[in-house]
């Protein structure tokens, strides 16, 4: 099936909006393999350029017509895209880039007024929608990831959506489909953010065989141990910061007061379950001890750290 005549995409997410160019190109390429694209940059159209690239062709063939930076098109040049956006021309797909914003609403405006099919590309700016992000990536390539997967994943590889997508497509790939945690970190294992903050994560849930391995794993790959005291600290602070807000408060109403992402605060939750009071007090206490071994020089780092992953395990399934 051929796309819309016009199509007009509002956003300034780079990934998004190229996905959202390529799927016009191959939706009119389905349907004729020849078609010639011309992809304008901002400032690349002048006038009467646009009435000589849709105009008939003696050679025949569908074309597809790019214009990028469609709000710094001036008043002149506006006036000609939505005149021929009337009547547009057969076999000419017209797609119109343009940033969001008010500048140039009014010509974003009068495309749709025209019939523009409209494609949002907005920024991807929290870590909420960047987790929505990863899951669709998974999904879009047939795999599954889980919640916990995604958020280390995302601690992982950072913000930028095309190192995202790339990731999650060699996930999938790698892996047969299933995401998990192990997968993850098996694949970033350079990345000291993913095991400093795996091994927290094992620890404050208790499961002390897994945090025992991804420490020796993460100590071997050359993670420094004051980065993994670290992400112990930062684990065992969330615990006290989010167990001693209200019972029954809402993850996104404690988002400010506590300074922490909403999914976070969800995650931390999840975590608490098992823990006493008492119990993150001997966490934060072996995790003090903990640090001041590393920087001071301790014999062996490692039996430090293996002897504070223990203790905050026991303090966990103290009762």
């Amino acid at each position: 099936m051929a796309p819309e005549a016009l199509s007009l995409i509002v956003g300034d997410e780079e990934l998004l909006v190229d996905r959202a160019v390529g799927e016009v190109v191959a939706a009119a390429r389905a349907v004729d393999a020849e078609t010639e694209v011309v992809d304008l940059g901002a400032g690349g159209l002048e006038p009467g350029r646009l009435a000589e690239l849709t105009s008939p062709s003696l050679f025949g063939g569908a074309k597809v017509i790019v214009l990028r930076a469609a709000q710094d098109l001036g008043k002149d040049l506006s006036a000609e895209v939505l005149k021929y956006a009337k009547n547009p021309a057969d076999d000419v797909y017209l797609v119109a880039v343009h940033h969001g914003g008010a500048k140039g609403k009014a010509f974003a405006d009068g495309l749709a007024k025209a019939g523009a099919r409209k494609i949002a590309c907005p920024k991807v700016t929290k870590a909420g929608e960047r987790i929505d992000f990863i899951r669709n990536e998974i999904r879009r390539a047939g795999g599954k990831i889980f919640p916990d997967a995604a958020r280390t994943l995302l601690d992982a590889v950072g913000n930028d959506l095309r190192e995202l997508a790339g990731a999650c497509s060699q996930l999938v790939a790698d892996t047969g489909g299933r995401v998990d945690d192990a997968s993850v970190a098996r694949y970033y294992q350079g990345r000291a953010e993913v095991s400093g903050f795996t091994v927290a994560d094992k620890a404050v849930e208790g499961n002390l065989g897994e945090a025992l391995e991804q420490l020796r794993w993460a100590l071997a790959t050359g993670v420094p141990p004051v980065l993994i005291v670290s992400a112990l600290a930062q684990g065992v602070r969330g615990l006290a910061k989010v167990g001693g807000a209200p019972r029954g408060a809402r993850a996104a109403g404690l988002a400010k007061e506590l300074g922490m992402p909403p999914w976070k605060i969800e995650r931390v939750q999840r975590q608490l379950r098992g823990w006493s009071g008492d119990g993150v007090a001997r966490a934060m206490t072996a995790v003090t001890e903990a640090d001041a071994a590393v920087k001071g020089g301790a014999a062996d780092p490692a039996y430090a750290l293996e002897r504070t992953v223990s203790t905050i395990v026991a303090a966990r399934n103290a009762r």
